[in-house]
């Protein structure tokens, strides 16, 4: 990408993690830049825009234009990209977020790249961010990894295509709803080459020299050691890690 991924772990109080992705946004739009949010609209798309507009605004001078997406619906990246100066894609249903992106997997990133734009993922949308996408579940063959309420409609975990904008899985919401466990299960199984577990009000910035962690909480990479093992490490605010 010519521009930054920016992974969001999900959470309300902190609006400055959404400061550098406004910065490098401004960089190419001005004072104030136009951001185009994503939201698969399950009923109740209206509200989601307003709470996401509002953070935004708190973060920093910008001009939130909404990009509803129905509930079974396909995310058309051309008309949506145009006279934007960034690109957040929001938070719900995992499993249904990655439906709406699965026929521009290519196009999108190739479109942000052409035309410069940073990308935001919250939550879902950081989640679908990743070549290959953990989108839910809570059991590996029929155990439990993580808690069943942060299954995403889902029993046995499931790991799809993703945008590919970063080389890493991504689990959000880490810390909170404990999945930092099925993120273990999938690296641990080969299914994903490594992840990263976001904590909420925290960001990964991630571009071309690596990736650096800012906000609240904490961010943990998990690798994979060898016949099924993992290593994890964890990383604070001001803190960088590398792609490979």
């Amino acid at each position: 990408m010519s521009g930054s991924a920016f992974l969001i772990g999900g959470g309300w109080d902190a609006p400055e993690v959404y400061e550098p992705f406004l910065r490098q946004a401004a960089a190419r739009g001005g004072d104030v830049p136009r951001i185009g949010c994503v939201i698969v609209d399950e009923g109740d798309g209206a509200e989601q825009f307003e709470r996401y507009a509002g953070v935004l605004r708190k973060a920093g001078p910008c001009s939130p234009v909404p990009s509803f997406v129905p509930l079974g619906g396909r995310f058309e990246p051309e008309g949506a990209l145009d006279g934007v100066d960034g690109l957040l894609v929001c938070g719900g249903l995992t499993p249904a977020y990655q439906e709406a992106f699965a026929e521009c997997l290519d196009r999108l990133p190739q479109l942000l790249s052409d035309r410069g734009l940073p990308y935001a993922g919250f939550s879902a949308g950081a989640a679908v961010a990743a070549r290959r996408a953990v989108v839910g579940g809570w059991l590996a063959d029929g155990v439990p990894v993580c808690p069943e309420d942060t299954a995403e409609d889902l029993e046995e975990i499931e790991v799809r295509s993703g945008l590919g904008l970063v080389p890493f899985a991504v689990e959000v919401h880490a810390a909170q709803w404990g999945t930092l466990g099925r993120l273990v299960a999938v690296v641990g199984r080969g299914e994903a080459p490594y992840g990263v577990a976001v904590d909420e009000n925290t960001v990964v910035e991630v571009d071309g020299e690596g990736c650096r962690v800012a906000g609240l909480g904490r961010v943990h990479v998990v690798r994979a050691a060898g016949e099924g093992g993992v290593a994890v490490r964890a990383y604070g605010t001001g803190e960088v890690f590398g792609l490979s």
